[in-house]
């Protein structure tokens, strides 16, 4: 797998008033090169985990490190020139053409105070291009749909020229189309143009047939990693998400099947 992107041991995280951690000896790799998957019911501690690796958010216990140093040690924009990320939500708040918004991408490379020159205007029009919404660019932003849209918030993100790209929740509320489409060009960004990518996600299944490793987390631990055929066994997905499942195989990747609670017991496909 190569050398490491993040590594977490051991750590921990509390928001303050709450009775239990939201992250509780979670231990992570995110190996150079890979897809890794995260997956977990809600608020199994998805998201502030990213945080924590991200170095938003300082563990209370623990250690987090990108690219061999710990995390609370970058700088924001230095790590930013070599980690992009799509949140889950984020509106327009005012309008802008849709290359105005992807050149946003380019602040850790230009500041606040250096004009975009022909090379930051070429990485806009790459990151377009790779994105599938170069013929968005004179667009405004408010005028997208919701699949438009999302693929803009990509391209500002390829913009940064990052080594690795996460996306948390960000396909949550796209349509089956625009969803696949996608998970279609992340996995291409990693395996054909050499990006490692992170998914943080509950569609189990979906990400299943495109990641390369899958860590599930059930409150605020990793309570299994490896490869989705692997990890996704019925024991596993039965205690994190408290639901009977069929465990099967499909097209090449293990899909699970939720069972009709009180039905059928069906057939048991576990691999």
């Amino acid at each position: 797998m190569g050398d490491l992107i993040f590594t977490v041991r051991n750590v921990s995280y509390r928001y303050r008033g709450a009775r239990d951690d939201a992250v509780a000896g979670a231990n992570l790799d995110v190996p150079r090169g890979a897809l890794l998957g995260i997956v977990g019911p809600n608020g199994s501690g998805k998201t502030t985990l990213l945080q924590l690796v991200l170095g938003v958010l300082r563990p209370s216990s623990g250690s987090v490190a990108a690219f061999g140093r710990p995390v609370h040690e970058w700088r924001r924009r230095d790590l930013a020139r070599r980690v992009a990320v799509v949140a889950q939500r984020e509106e327009p708040v005012f309008p802008l053409r849709v290359r105005e918004f992807v050149r946003l991408g380019r602040y850790p490379h230009a500041g606040p105070y250096r004009a975009l020159d022909a090379n930051d205007e070429a990485a806009v029009t790459r990151a377009l291009h790779r994105a599938d919404a170069l013929h968005l660019a004179d667009r405004w932003t408010l005028a997208l749909s919701g699949g438009e849209w999302q693929r803009v918030r990509l391209a500002r993100a390829l913009a940064q020229e990052p080594e690795v790209l996460v996306l948390d929740e960000a396909t949550a509320n796209l349509d089956l189309r625009h969803e696949m489409e996608t998970f279609e060009l992340v996995t291409s960004l990693v395996h054909d143009h050499g990006l490692t990518g992170v998914l943080v996600t509950h569609h189990v299944n979906l990400v299943a047939r495109f990641v390369d490793r899958i860590a599930v987390l059930d409150r605020g631990r990793v309570v299994a990693e490896g490869a989705p055929s692997a990890v996704l066994t019925r024991d596993v997905i039965e205690r994190v998400f408290a639901w009977p499942v069929d465990i099967v195989e499909w097209a090449g990747a293990v899909q699970v099947v939720p069972r009709r609670a009180g039905g059928p017991a069906g057939r048991r496909g576990e691999l």
